[in-house]
């Protein structure tokens, strides 16, 4: 979850660091800091509890300076928000400085053993038993310190490393927790995610798991935990820096909301040519008897949607389960199995447990994911990229579309490929997805309609949100962006189920039910249900390409262009996209960094 950069070269580290833990803010920003080796022979650390704003006025306040530092921006799991939780750790003898992202299982145990010999803790966090500890076994050798460091360690960790005994390197290693390692002429990098250094270089370096880097400002060196060699060569992100910039929009979340037709027709494209047409063509449908879709938020909700699609089309059982269940529930799947996980990092936690048990009960693995280099990208038997650049608000949006998309493809030519459909309907299909872009662009063309309606919403205590079939599959993401970024309770629910329970919650005027409807065969059932709502005092926004024009008078609705109803998902979702953002900005809060919540969930 958390955020950590380090450099060592021959530029002045604070302000690189600084730069880098800005585009890195996403993943926490409970606290953030910076430890540099100084020049007056000594670590000088500067952390601050809040925004990274507070950590930029402290430094401006008492400036530090150094060719070697790391920094961190937290989300906080062990220990509250304070400066003293803060990274970079420094141990008790002052002589090794540590940042963190993960979460040590055994830091209680390690720490009790630390302090039966005296040594003296300063934080309530699991992240100081690192520092602690490699300063315990220090004896002169900093890559032994850390091999033996990792050796001791359970649970996840990214790890920055530096000593004041070898003031001109920065060791990092890895397990659990994504680290990359960025190659420039001036220095070495190491960082959470690629946006951190891209300003420096776009030659980076990816570390599998129990991996070690070790920097000078000379070059980068890599070893496995037998302190044997390991070759690597620097791989060149092809997007530049003005992908993760804003571009004049006042958040990343409508910038990134705009670029979806963008993304929706590269992705689309990315299956005519390249890795993900080898990929798709590789796969041989005849082989499965039972898909299992398995992931975390959003990425859960796009295989809820797939779920009907690939039902429908290719008569073919699929299951879609939490990853955080999944790997717990001994699953029932073979050799059989086709379970496709789905993660925008290719670094969620539970994902990644999923997957490793599914590969151990024989089943054949598929990822889809947006980074390159990933560990669900590298450990799954194949797998699919979605075409959507960096995504920096946390609440996701075009990668959600992006994996859409390709799960609807994917569905396409399963259905082909079992003899479901005639060539001549997957020709049908597939245009019909090729017209997604142009049918987002219409939607995002009426932006000032949903912004004006979402401006009136803002005093609801609670929102609904309603559909049938793939209407309710989509109503789940549409209710997870409201609540993410508005704070606004709200639920998703099954249109059938709204007499089972849920309309106990409507109440008077204070009560918004979003229903969607582009399911013609159920127009009347939805319609059915907005009536019974609408009689208990709610107001209904209806979303959709069927309106029934006999309601005009009591509810509101915003129309989308005609799409058959499988893939109208992937409009549907642009309208609550907007509709959400609109809702936090007119309550002004800080969209692209919704309290309590980071972009990447690399712990459980």
């Amino acid at each position: 979850m958390c955020g950590i950069i380090g450099y060592v070269g021959e530029e002045n580290a604070v302000p690189i660091i600084v730069e880098g833990l800005k585009k890195l803010e996403y993943r926490g920003y409970d606290s953030a800091g910076v430890a540099v080796c100084g020049q007056n022979g000594f670590f000088d650390v500067i952390k601050q509890k809040g925004r990274l704003t507070a950590l930029e006025a402290r430094l401006s306040e008492n400036p530090i300076a150094g060719n070697m530092g790391i920094g961190h921006t937290r989300w906080a799991t062990h220990g509250e928000p304070s400066d003293t939780n803060s990274h970079p750790h420094v141990g008790s003898q002052n002589k090794i400085a540590v940042v963190h992202n993960g979460i040590i299982e055994n830091y209680r145990q390690l720490k009790e053993r630390l302090e039966q010999k005296g040594i003296a803790f300063a934080s309530q966090t699991d992240s100081e038993v690192i520092a602690q500890l490699a300063e315990y076994y220090y004896s002169g050798d900093l890559l032994d310190t850390v091999i033996k460091v990792a050796n001791a360690l359970e649970g996840s960790y990214a790890l920055g490393i530096m000593c004041l005994d070898e003031p001109d390197m920065l060791v990092a290693v890895k397990k659990d927790n994504p680290l990359i390692i960025g190659v420039s002429g001036h220095g070495q990098f190491i960082a959470s995610d690629v946006p951190a250094v891209l300003k420096h270089t776009n030659k980076v370096c990816y570390l599998n798991d129990k991996e070690i880097a070790v920097l000078t400002k000379g070059g980068a060196r890599f070893f496995n935990m037998d302190r044997e060699p390991l070759s690597k060569t620097p791989e060149t992100v092809t997007w530049d820096i003005d992908s993760a910039e804003k571009g004049g929009f006042e958040h990343f979340m409508l910038k990134e909301i705009m670029e979806q037709p963008k993304v929706l027709r590269d992705t689309i494209q990315s299956v005519h040519s390249g890795g993900n047409k080898e990929v798709i063509e590789s796969l041989e449908a005849a082989r499965f008897d039972k898909l299992v879709i398995t992931a975390c938020g959003s990425a859960y909700n796009a295989g809820v949607v797939a779920k009907y699609v690939f039902e429908r089309l290719c008569r073919l059982s699929v299951e879609v389960e939490l990853a955080s269940e999944f790997r717990y529930k001994d699953a029932i799947i073979s050799d059989k199995t086709l379970v496709i996980l789905v993660s925008q990092s290719g670094e969620t936690a539970d994902t990644i447990a999923a997957m490793r048990e599914a590969k151990a009960k024989g089943a054949f693995t598929l990822g889809i994911v947006n980074v390159v280099g990933s560990t669900i990208a590298k450990e799954a038997e194949v797998c699919l990229f979605t075409a959507a650049g960096p995504e920096i608000a946390v609440a996701t949006t075009k990668v959600f579309s992006a994996q859409l998309v390709l799960l609807y493809i994917l569905a396409v030519r399963f259905a082909a490929a079992l003899g479901k459909m005639t060539e001549e309907a997957e020709r049908g299909l597939s245009a019909e997805i090729a017209a997604l872009p142009g049918k987002a662009e219409e939607i995002l063309s009426r932006i000032d309609s949903i912004q004006k309606y979402a401006s009136t919403c803002i005093g609801y205590k609670s929102i609904f949100f309603i559909g049938r079939n793939i209407d309710y599959a989509i109503a789940l993401e549409g209710s997870l962006k409201l609540k993410e970024i508005s704070y606004i309770h709200s639920e998703a629910y099954a249109g059938g189920e709204l007499k089972h329970g849920p309309i106990s919650l409507v109440e008077e005027e204070d009560t918004l039910v979003v229903a969607l409807s582009n399911c013609g065969r159920l127009r009347g059932k939805i319609m059915s249900n907005v009536e019974q709502v609408v009689s208990r005092g709610a107001k209904v926004l209806l979303i959709g390409s069927c309106q029934d024009a006999g309601q005009s008078g009591i509810i509101s609705y915003i129309g989308l262009p005609e799409v058959p109803e499988l893939f109208s998902p992937s409009l549907s979702v642009i309208v609550m996209q907007l509709f959400s953002y609109y809702v936090a900005a007119n309550k002004g809060l800080d969209i692209d960094k919704p309290r309590n919540l980071a972009k990447s969930v690399t712990v459980e």
